[in-house]
């Protein structure tokens, strides 16, 4: 009995030894453990205080600036079926545009961009079109040769940007260079890019409203809370009559977030310089137009959007009053969110010139292939009346695909 408690006293001592080692072992690993996740820790630190030392100094020294290259590659083909148009035939055209931008950050508030146009075609609007308003406003192969008669060809805009920051809803940004007056006034959310979104010129923007494109200007951008305020002065190299003039223009845009969605309601004020043929051609006078645009989302598949627009007419013009309105139908609607299908109708009053009226519809079907490329479906219909002759109308049938990068 005594030999037998002896050896379990024996083997109790054995079993408790290996427990303390095997203990200790554990002890000094998970003091292992510890100081490598501190050493860790410590040299994450460092790191992250170095990377902090080395972006002030970038930044301290302008050194942050970033270049980036995008732009797009567009093609359209489009085909009319006029009628009461003698001397025109049915008939189909396309064209290529290739439009590349090159941005340059030169930090948080100093910014350089470039954007350049090049073209393949005049797709319908080859000089003689039956109808008064072009079916693609995109800048096709004419638009992009001797810019505003500067003897300048493809360079679109190149400016320089300089933002002041007050608060995080208040800045000032300052913008002077080659600029597009089309990129400050008249926006809107759905009816605004010829490239992803109405073709039709008269859809795009107000017809009316002579914005000048591609040329000598500067821009002023203040937005405070939900306010907006843009204005424009452009020396324009030449006009239809052949003159060099002066544009300025103002807009003011205000942002509502409401139940149903985002909307914005939009002012736009424009004027030129008195350099413009009265309808007899015997006197100089300015263009003056007001505009209206205004679109707000209805929940998450329908958007809606008007433009209004009146111009004076001491000048000799075209189009002297625009009402346009349109829905936006979200692809949610059949389970593809990057989808959009538009429809679109504008009536324009004619002014001193040929137009006496002109009803303008299209509808279009847009599908997001991937986040690049889209193709869209079109239709539209023009009907032109002429004061005097012949007035056209008809349907444009068309496809557009579009590569942004």
């Amino acid at each position: 009995m005594f030999r037998l408690n002896k050896k379990i006293s024996f083997l109790y001592l054995i079993v408790l030894a290996v427990f303390v080692m095997l203990g200790n072992q554990n002890a000094r690993c998970e003091t292992s453990d510890k100081a490598l996740e501190q050493r860790i820790e410590n040299i994450e630190s460092r790191l992250e205080s170095t990377e902090n030392v080395v972006e002030k100094t970038l930044s301290e020294s302008g050194a942050l600036g970033k270049l980036s290259l995008r732009g797009l590659l567009a093609g359209a083909y489009q085909h009319q079926n006029v009628d009461d148009a003698p001397g025109f035939n049915n008939t189909g055209r396309g064209a290529i545009v290739f439009q590349p931008e090159i941005g340059i950050i030169l930090s948080e508030a100093d910014e350089i961009f470039t954007k350049f146009g090049f073209t393949a075609g005049n797709a319908l609007d080859d000089g003689t079109p039956p109808f008064t308003f072009t079916s693609w406003a995109a800048d096709i192969e004419d638009d992009v040769k001797d810019i505003n008669g500067r003897n300048r060809d493809y360079l679109l805009t190149a400016w320089y940007k300089h933002t002041f920051t007050f608060s995080e809803k208040n800045t000032l940004g300052i913008t002077s260079g080659l600029v597009d007056a089309t990129d400050y006034l008249d926006e809107n959310a759905y009816a605004n890019d010829e490239f992803t979104q109405f073709m039709n010129q008269v859809l795009v923007n107000a017809a009316n409203a002579f914005f000048p494109s591609y040329d000598l200007g500067a821009v002023v951008e203040w937005e405070f809370g939900e306010f907006a305020l843009k204005g424009i002065a452009m020396s324009v190299g030449e006009n239809d009559d052949g003159r060099s003039f002066q544009f300025y223009g103002a807009n003011m845009d205000y942002t509502m977030d409401t139940k149903l969605g985002e909307g914005h309601y939009r002012v736009t004020v424009d004027w030129t310089s008195k350099d413009f043929n009265n309808p007899a051609g015997n006197k100089l006078e300015p263009k003056q137009c007001v505009i209206l645009s205004l679109d707000q989302q209805l929940g998450e598949i329908l958007g809606a959007w008007i433009r209004f627009g009146w111009q004076d007419d001491d000048a000799a013009i075209i189009c002297k009053s625009l009402y346009s309105g349109g829905l936006d139908i979200n692809g949610r609607l059949w389970r593809r969110e990057q989808d959009n299908v538009g429809i679109g109708y504008a009536y324009l009053k004619g002014g001193n010139r040929d137009l006496d009226n002109a009803y303008i519809f299209e509808t279009y079907v847009r599908f997001l292939l991937n986040e690049y490329v889209a193709i869209t479906a079109d239709l539209q219909y023009q009907d032109n009346k002429i004061k005097q002759g012949y007035s056209p109308s008809g349907f444009i049938s068309g496809v557009r695909c579009v590569v942004e990068f």
